[in-house]
């Protein structure tokens, strides 16, 4: 039976080298720090909320009040997407040698129904990038590559696996050779902007069969403020276009970078997040970046769920938290009651810990933790996907 790479090199008029293939979670690269853009500046020069607060707030008396009236949680769908990446070939069109990348994505949505945790829906996705050279002939390139797709998901392999490949995806090729380009980032950028979109088609079939409310929020794990993406589906391109998807999703971030906080000044302001007391969270900042994620504001904060003398570094056991603001919010700033209730629902779901079971143990809530482990355990072994090639 023909390897992946046998059938790409006929239907594309290419020439593999069989090269070795390897995973980049093994080696290490690239990788991404920070579940937020590092390069992102949050300033609490502008209040994000309605009571604009100069100190920290406790929430320690709500969290508890909440849990003695035995509230039902605000937070009931949790969600967490990711990707695994690999090399799997080098393929030559032209005389010219380019890498070929290929991804699993797993985007899992779990709710919690009486107590218990339970999957809402899950995709799991075969993707392969090739280079824009791949289309020798300038075909339109969504109907070239759906071509391959289909001619990939005939192969007897695939097909006695149950398996088949979602896209094919080019990535230019129009910089190759230039010493501050890696061909290899963009096509592991391509997979990462495709389960960015799988994210925001998730959300989006929640909110057409209203699931979500405010009795009934969506946790998003990691950051919702999505750049503004070049390809992939016009209606979920900018956050503009999908703003009103994102009414109750909150985004929770387990590693950010501390040094993108200046104070209302304009200074440095990392201290004010390390020395944040225990349940407590920041005021509410308003971020918006036009060239980054469109016209679109948020409303950006901080709250401590660990106790700092417990965790390895001062930053440990402090999530970031994201809210779109919408229609009036702009104007006037999220409401304080409704950012200290999703607060307090954030530090009730905070046990039981995965202590050992994660190094982000601190970091983690636990429906997340959850979730993410649904979504790891739904994906192929490597060695079974590099085999596939």
């Amino acid at each position: 039976m023909p390897k992946i790479m046998e059938i790409i090199e006929r239907e594309t008029k290419g020439k593999s080298y069989h090269t070795y293939k390897y995973s980049y979670d093994t080696v290490g690269l690239p990788s991404i720090d920070y579940d937020d853009d590092s390069d992102k500046i949050i300033k609490w020069k502008e209040s994000g909320e309605t009571s604009a607060p100069k100190k920290s707030i406790n929430l320690k008396p709500l969290a508890d009040r909440l849990k003695e009236l035995h509230e039902k949680p605000l937070l009931k769908y949790f969600l967490d997407g990711s990707r695994h990446v690999y090399k799997v070939d080098d393929i030559a069109y032209s005389r010219r040698v380019f890498p070929v990348v290929a991804g699993q994505i797993g985007i899992g949505c779990c709710k919690r129904k009486n107590k218990q945790m339970q999957k809402e829906r899950f995709y799991r996705e075969l993707i392969l990038t090739l280079p824009d050279k791949a289309n020798a002939d300038g075909w339109d390139d969504t109907a070239y590559f759906a071509a391959k797709v289909k001619k990939l998901n005939e192969s007897e392999e695939l097909r006695r696996l149950g398996l088949q490949f979602t896209a094919i995806i080019p990535y230019s090729t129009s910089k190759a050779g230039s010493s501050d380009v890696k061909l290899e980032s963009l096509a592991v950028g391509k997979i990462q902007d495709y389960m960015i979109e799988a994210e925001k088609r998730m959300v989006a079939e929640l909110v057409k069969n209203k699931l979500l409310g405010q009795d009934a929020y969506l946790l998003k794990d990691g950051s919702i403020q999505y750049k503004i993406m070049k390809s992939g589906r016009e209606d979920l391109r900018t956050l503009q276009k999908i703003k009103y998807n994102y009414n109750w999703v909150i985004g929770v971030s387990k590693s950010f970078n501390p040094e993108s906080c200046l104070d209302h000044t304009g200074k440095p302001n990392s201290n004010y997040i390390a020395d944040l007391p225990l349940f407590h969270r920041t005021p509410v900042a308003r971020y918006e970046n036009s060239e980054f994620i469109g016209d679109v504001q948020f409303g950006v904060w901080y709250i401590r769920l660990r106790d700092k003398h417990r965790t390895q570094t001062p930053f440990d056991g402090v999530v970031k938290v994201e809210k779109i603001m919408m229609d009036e919010e702009i104007k006037n700033g999220i409401d304080s009651d409704i950012i200290d209730l999703i607060s307090a629902n954030i530090i009730n779901e905070r046990n039981p810990t995965c202590y050992g079971a994660d190094r982000r143990w601190a970091n983690h809530l636990y429906p997340v933790f959850l979730t993410e482990s649904y979504v790891k355990s739904k994906y192929i072994s490597a060695e079974m996907f590099l085999n596939l090639f």
